[in-house]
């Protein structure tokens, strides 16, 4: 394989060994370059500066000033270059690497952690960079390359992007324990038309699935809280604020609130997609063995 600083950065190579050696022959053999390479690059390298960075020295050249302050930078500018390469192989080695994941808020109490043990099992050294947020949010940070996949819904349609469903999670309706309405059984999204709703703020998956639905029921629902994770919600719920529409809580989790009942939701449409997202580019190994187990185990994301 070839030395990726020396195709990368060859003269700035030439020049910091100079720098270092301030002999050409020295210098050639150094880097296993013949003597009139090293005396071309080192010109090339003069020209395109347009200031004089050699003269002549006897039967050899030496540094001007200019030439020893650049040749300072060249190793910087290596020494930089030299450890981003080393970063970005480690990220990407399939058993060590980093897998940037983006993921939704309801799905950071059990099926994200689900997900990260089963991929540990077999590749314990493997580092996760995870970021949590809205979908609008997420895939914005996607696109910026900030994150390598996202766990969201609804599954988008962007240009630039490749996705992936994944699994239908079922919608319900979190009620006050005292609810009249919290008996067994499904609930029609006209049962609690007339109620005051908790939901999550716009630019969130479920803020439009939530709308979506309302929608479809010909419903103007009556806001009184918008927030930002589905605890907060259930929370609310509990205290009497309001009703909300959430994904089912897994139990076990911190997800499950005392003094809610969650009532399945009736009618076409009562679910959410989820999805895997990314950049239509090639992915770190280590991160597309993370998506290929993630389309496997899809099993993780519902309760």
């Amino acid at each position: 394989m070839d030395d990726p600083v020396r195709v990368l950065a060859g003269p700035l190579q030439v020049l910091a060994a100079f720098g270092e050696h301030e002999h050409v022959t020295r210098v050639a053999e150094a880097l296993g370059l013949g003597q009139p390479t090293v005396s071309r690059t080192l010109a090339r390298v003069q020209r395109a500066v347009g200031v004089p960075l050699l003269v002549p020295d006897g039967r050899g050249v030496r540094l001007t000033a200019a030439g020893r302050a650049l040749t300072g930078t060249a190793a910087r500018a290596l020494a930089d270059l030299e450890r981003g390469v080393r970063a970005v192989r480690e990220d990407d080695a399939v058993d060590t690497g980093r897998v940037a994941l983006g993921f939704l808020h309801t799905l950071g109490a059990a099926a994200v952690p689900a997900l990260v043990r089963a991929f540990r099992q077999d590749r314990p050294r493997v580092r996760f960079q995870l970021h949590q947020g809205a979908a609008g949010a997420l895939l914005d940070q996607l696109t910026r390359g900030e994150v390598d996949l996202v766990l969201t819904s609804p599954v988008p349609e962007r240009p630039g992007l490749r996705t992936a469903a994944l699994a239908e999670q079922p919608l319900v309706v979190a009620l006050p324990g005292d609810h009249r309405l919290a008996v067994p059984g499904p609930v029609r999204l006209a049962d609690v038309a007339g109620e005051e709703f908790v939901l999550f703020e716009r630019g969130y998956g479920l803020r439009e699935a939530a709308d979506a639905l309302f929608d479809r029921a010909g419903i103007v629902p009556r806001v009184a809280f918008e927030g930002q994770d589905a605890h907060t919600l259930r929370g609310l719920v509990a205290a009497g604020l309001g009703v909300a529409v959430l994904p089912s809580a897994q139990r076990g989790t911190s997800e499950t609130f005392a003094g809610v009942v969650e009532r399945p939701l009736a009618g076409p449409a009562s679910t959410r997609v989820l999805g895997l997202v990314w950049r239509d580019e090639p992915l770190p190994r280590v991160t597309a063995a993370f998506r290929d187990l993630v389309r496997e185990r899809w099993d993780l994301l519902v309760p």
